[in-house]
């Protein structure tokens, strides 16, 4: 089968990860209210969150749940400090308007007030709020199977500002398999930059929620992976093959939309953060639209300009999707996850990052400490036996043979001794070499 082909049998797949009915879904509609033309309000409970939350829609003009066409989904989240009804509420949001003439769902759900677009550590005993989990495994798909949507990565975008704009990078960095478009405006896009800053920030929105320090991700102190894990900075090689949109002002006074003549520290902050992940894309070489406006505050008619000059490039994407070539690669701190349509479990004993590089239906390349059990996508004939080929320098070489269960197959993966403690990052936050990190590649042929 051509790479080509592969991998796009690879992107299908994926899209069981978010399909309907895939899994039993914990959430429930409560009530369901029209609060204006095209623009509804749904309250739900779930599991991942303590009490009942809302979530606005944006239906296109016309929009019929009996016709047969089907509309691409925009996830557009909020900043800090604010709620579901932000995007659409007078004085603010004016997405009810930009929309207008776009045939688009935009989903606009609560993230709390601090909630940051995560499943919340809680000092290692997890529980609710789980936003992540919200969001991405019930939210969307619950949309997807009420409403007409494409229900696919070429029909799902996410774009937010400020905290929205950290939620967006993370969420399309941690499941770039979910979507096909990201655009953050005055995003915070960098958890690293400034130094010391981001932290304080986190836990003082948070506790709006009830937050207490380190609830969100854990005291950065002893918990820096999991920062890196969620940072878009960190993770931006997964960012390959998606549109991406960064826009933001530098703070200063002298914006068209601006009267006063004090500095916002709030948009210097995170134009700090997006001159860094922009670098960052750029020496990756992936392709993005980068707008630095200039003077201008953190204020709601920059980012309503914003969305209004990154919607066409979305709508384009959604027309005309990336073709993806080539490799796939991604990088994670989760001991267990999928992406593309794979599934990988480690055996480790520490928190650090593994990276996979998937070459298709030949094999596929992880690298990291301890072992691990890889499941492919369904790409191979049922029952067949196939040759696995597994190559590393700590490890040597292993052949096994293995019969495609259901088109797949799993792997059993050695890597190398795991290491004893999390060493990948000192407690100030920078790279160590005392992390060891072991490649096994494996290559997978057909017997017979």
């Amino acid at each position: 089968m051509p790479a080509r082909r592969v991998l796009a049998a690879a992107v299908a797949l994926a899209c069981l990860w978010l399909a309907p009915g895939a899994a039993a879904n914990p959430l429930k509609l409560v009530s369901r209210a029209k609060v204006a033309d095209r623009l509804h309000e749904l309250t739900f409970t779930t599991p991942a969150l303590s009490k009942p939350t809302k979530v606005r829609l944006l239906l296109p003009a016309g929009y019929d749940p009996r016709a047969g066409r089907r509309y691409p989904v925009l996830l557009l989240l909020h900043g800090a400090l604010d709620d579901y009804t932000s995007w659409t509420r007078p004085g603010s949001g004016e997405a009810r308007d930009i929309t207008r003439f776009l045939p688009l769902i935009v989903v606009m759900p609560d993230g709390g007030q601090g909630g940051w677009y995560t499943d919340w550590y809680n000092r290692g005993a997890d529980g609710p709020p789980r936003w992540e989990t919200y969001h991405l495994r019930q939210l969307l798909p619950w949309v997807e199977s009420h409403y007409r949507a494409v229900g696919a990565r070429r029909g799902r975008a996410v774009a937010g500002l400020s905290m929205g704009g950290f939620g967006t990078m993370s969420y399309a960095a941690r499941h770039p398999d979910v979507f096909s478009s990201a655009a953050a405006f005055s995003g915070a896009v960098d958890a690293n930059v400034p130094p010391g800053t981001p932290e304080p920030i986190v836990d003082g929105s948070s506790s709006l929620d009830g937050g207490k320090p380190g609830d969100v991700i854990g005291r950065r102190a002893d918990n820096e992976v999991r920062w890196r894990g969620h940072n878009p900075w960190d993770l931006a090689s997964n960012l390959r093959g998606m549109g991406l949109s960064l826009r933001t002002g530098n703070g200063l006074p002298g914006g068209p939309f601006d009267t006063g003549t004090t500095p916002d520290l709030i948009e210097q902050i995170v134009h700090t953060e997006n001159l860094s992940f922009h670098r960052r894309l750029g020496a990756l070489g992936i392709g993005h639209a980068f707008e630095d406006y200039g003077p201008g505050f953190h204020r709601w008619p920059y980012w309503n300009r914003s969305l209004r000059k990154t919607l066409p490039g979305i709508m384009a994407r959604f027309r005309h999707p990336l073709r993806l070539t080539g490799p796939l690669s991604y990088r994670s701190i989760e001991p267990s996850y999928s992406v593309w349509g794979w599934n990988v479990d480690l055996h480790r004993r520490a928190l650090e990052f593994s990276s996979l590089r998937i070459d298709g239906r030949s094999g596929f390349s992880l690298s990291g400490s301890g072992s691990a059990s890889v499941a492919t996508p369904a790409l191979y004939r049922p029952g067949a036996t196939y040759r696995v080929v597994a190559r590393s320098a700590q490890s040597g070489t292993r052949r096994l043979d293995l019969r495609a269960r259901g088109g797949r197959l799993r792997i059993p993966v050695r890597l190398g001794p795991a290491n004893p403690a999390q060493e990948q990052f000192t407690a100030g936050g920078e790279p160590t070499a005392a992390t060891r990190v072991f490649t096994t590649a494996v290559r997978i042929g057909r017997l017979g």
